[in-house]
């Protein structure tokens, strides 16, 4: 997330966001996804908000990092025990062989979609080799703001398969669901299981 507006948004807003999310409602996602991973594995949550997984995952003994482009939600995610948090956009996503395991959950949906490949080419290399990739992404065609002015790119099934193809990533399971968001609209969304 680059976008000034949608930081803004999830700066001010950061409270209602992480009441809203406590449930964690990917958590079966998250299981699957950690079920991926070496015992004691490195992960990065990107795009963390309020840091409800990665601290789910240091519970479960992995290593935990956490980046978000929004300062206040990086305050709480650095808050939840055995989270190591910092600041940072996507495109500021470092390094080659770091993480076993990747967790983008409804994160990556605030590129642009031009950035997209970019960004999952960064993901990529900064994997090691049968790394676990998760994402959450709203369905939909077109970019543009939401109802309280959050930037998002919408996409459809086969067109975020390809696109991960084609970062090198291969699609093990595919879940599509609809839920209520922050701005209190009603969307479809899928939620992809990849290994590269």
């Amino acid at each position: 997330m680059s976008d000034r507006c949608t930081i803004a948004v999830y700066d001010a807003r950061a409270g209602d966001y992480e009441t809203a999310n406590e449930g964690l409602y990917e958590l079966a996602d998250l299981e699957a996804f950690a079920a991926r991973l070496p015992a004691g594995g490195r992960v990065l949550d990107l795009g963390c908000g309020p840091g409800f997984y990665a601290a789910k995952l240091a519970e479960w003994g992995f290593e935990a990092d956490a980046t978000d482009a929004s300062a206040e939600m990086v305050a709480r995610a650095a808050r939840k025990p055995g989270v190591t948090a910092w600041q940072a956009r996507f495109d500021e996503l470092e390094g080659e062989g770091v993480y076993d395991g990747i967790w983008a959950n409804f994160s990556l949906l605030h590129l642009p979609r031009a950035e997209m490949p970019g960004i999952l080419a960064r993901i990529r290399q900064a994997g090691r080799p049968g790394m676990a990739l998760h994402v959450g992404l709203k369905l939909g065609q077109g970019e543009g703001p939401d109802a309280i002015g959050r930037f998002y790119a919408y996409y459809g099934e086969d067109e975020i398969v390809e696109l991960l193809a084609k970062a090198g990533f291969s699609v093990i399971a595919r879940r599509l669901g609809r839920g209520k968001g922050l701005d209190g609209s009603l969307s479809d969304h899928i939620v992809v299981l990849a290994h590269g």
